[in-house]
């Protein structure tokens, strides 16, 4: 079994959590790091790896308050890597949004138009 990412957030990068032991797949908080493709390199080759021999079900939840430009376009290289896997097995992905954020919610509705696999708006 792969070996959890845990990445702390700071105040300019988002907590991830990858797990598979769990089953916790999680990205939250604020996200825009200084060098978006380096800050998500580690989480992306973590995906790839995991989807060799994943779970039966994973089920990714994005919790983010805000994002940039730069994170939006790794933000989407995982999501790609996810419908991959989505082929395969059963993928959910529950993209969260404070009600009061239509950026957010319309980030997910962009994102989910763009991608062929169940994806779940969650308003908190």
């Amino acid at each position: 079994m792969m070996e959890a990412l845990n990445i702390k957030a700071t105040s300019d990068t988002p907590e991830i959590i990858l797990d598979a032991i769990s089953g916790t797949f999680e990205i939250s908080q604020r996200c825009f790091p200084e060098d978006a493709v380096g800050f998500f390199s580690s989480s992306i080759e973590w995906i790839k790896n995991y989807a060799k021999s994943p779970n039966s079900s994973t089920h990714f939840n994005f919790k983010l308050e805000y994002f940039n430009t730069s994170s939006s376009k790794q933000i989407f290289k995982i999501l790609l890597l996810l419908e991959e896997l989505s082929k395969k097995n059963e993928v959910i992905i529950s993209w969260h949004y404070n009600k009061e954020d239509s950026d957010m919610l319309s980030s997910g509705e962009r994102y989910s138009k763009l991608l062929q696999f169940k994806f779940d708006m969650v308003e908190i």
